[in-house]
């Protein structure tokens, strides 16, 4: 029948940050181009929806206070980290969350008008009530309704994102695949990948394999064994996205993005990184993407950068893999998912701001890589950015590491996954099914 070709699939998250319910799409359009009308996903901010009052159903508002003012949210972390904290948060939801939650876990998904066959955690808040909640469903003894972690930190998480309890848990780096050992996982139930990312960044299977992994030459040039420089395929098609966004197509370029809010001095370090490239022996480019923050868009935009450097101001865009991919390097704050979507581009990160606690470990990530650097300087920043854009072969040794780094099919990796404890479990309730039958 079409409910029996059809699998649901629930994607818990909540909206604090950005990065959740990016790889929450990530995995949705994964699974929608490898098994087209197979899948339908119902993403669902748990907290925001079905939280039943402050602070549950507050804590997007108070991710971002808390984002906004670090040292709140770095005693926030490290208390729920804390074995009391860890015990504190659990009753708390228990007590209160349990039966909103179980009506958010029990609600019809998809077509299919039944609650999903699987379900998917991408947020450290959403293992271990849902597991429980899941296990009462299903009857109260065991839980049937296969159960996936999928982590989106990076060189750091916190400690709920991981759940004995779960089918499977995907991590992307080994720090992780670590943490999630230490707190009880069975490395049989660790898969390690990478992070899932937006469409754009992935490595699909019909390119060829010669583009697979392929760095655009710093300056767009390749030297040829007899020492005369050429452009490569890589360029042209460089050239022609540069061109697209209107940008010089020859000059070398830093992108400086503040992230989807702006925040992190992005003002500061870009009239500083600025005005150094403005000051080099030769010109230079930079690409500054203000996200939503408008005053620091026109404060940019209104300003005299000189004749040394081209400027590009945008506000919020939604072709940033195109940004990158133009970009000969990148000036960001350190987030998992752009460090990831950069790595896979070959970009050296100047890294500016963190997020104390899971994004600590982001910046060892990058450095120990050898694709990167950290610091909260605007002068600092500019003076590294600079030194790597009038050295070559820096940037060349930079670009390969980023690739090293970078893992390209790991969206499509995890999707296909997923699919198969889909199949795999539809596969074995028929078994059992026909097996109830013959025994009548």
């Amino acid at each position: 029948t079409d409910k029996d070709s059809t699998y649901t699939v629930q994607i818990l998250m909540s909206d604090t940050g950005g990065g959740h319910r990016a790889s929450a799409n990530a995995l949705r359009d994964a699974l929608d181009t490898l098994y087209p009308g197979k899948f339908e996903c119902d993403i669902v901010d748990i907290y925001t929806d079905y939280g039943p009052f402050w602070p549950f159903n507050g804590v997007v508002a108070g991710y971002k206070l808390m984002a906004k003012y670090s040292w709140m949210w770095d005693l926030f972390y490290r208390y729920g980290e804390t074995e009391f904290g860890l015990w504190m948060q659990d009753l708390l939801l228990s007590l209160f969350c349990y039966e909103p939650f179980k009506n958010c876990l029990a609600r019809p998904s998809g077509s299919t008008n039944e609650r999903a066959n699987m379900v998917i955690s991408v947020h450290p808040l959403c293992q271990d009530l849902p597991l429980k909640v899941l296990k009462d469903l299903d009857g109260g003894n065991t839980r049937t309704t296969p159960f996936i972690t999928v982590v989106t930190d990076l060189g750091g998480a916190h400690k709920t994102w991981f759940n004995p309890g779960v089918d499977k848990c995907f991590v992307p780096s080994d720090v992780l695949n670590k943490k999630a050992q230490s707190r009880g996982l069975e490395p049989s139930q660790i898969i390690q990948y990478g992070l899932p990312i937006r469409k754009g960044f992935w490595l699909t299977n019909e390119a060829p394999q010669s583009e697979k992994k392929q760095r655009i030459p710093f300056f767009g040039r390749v030297q040829s064994e007899d020492g005369k420089s050429s452009p490569s395929s890589s360029t042209n098609d460089n050239v022609a996205l540069r061109q697209k966004l209107g940008l010089d197509s020859d000059l070398p370029t830093c992108l400086v993005v503040g992230g989807g809010d702006g925040m992190g001095g992005i003002v500061d370090i870009s009239v500083a990184l600025g005005t150094k490239l403005g000051g080099t022996s030769s010109k230079k480019q930079m690409v500054v993407v203000c996200g939503n923050n408008q005053q620091a868009r026109e404060k940019l935009e209104n300003m005299d950068w000189g004749s040394g450097v081209e400027v590009n101001v945008q506000g919020f865009v939604n072709n940033m893999e195109e940004y990158m991919k133009a970009a000969d390097c990148l000036v960001t704050k350190a987030g998992p998912g752009t460090i990831a979507e950069a790595s896979i581009c070959g970009l050296p990160c100047m890294l500016f701001a963190y997020l104390p606690g899971q994004e600590e470990g982001n910046v060892p990530f990058v450095e120990d890589s050898g694709f990167g650097k950290y610091s909260s300087n605007p002068q600092v920043i500019a003076d590294t950015v600079c030194s790597w854009l009038e050295s070559p072969e820096t940037m060349e040794a930079m670009k390969d590491a980023a690739l090293a780094a970078a893992r390209p099919s790991a969206t499509l990796d995890i999707a296909k996954d997923l699919a198969e404890i889909a199949f795999s479990t539809r596969r074995e309730q028929y078994s059992e099914e026909k097996v109830l039958v013959s025994v009548r």
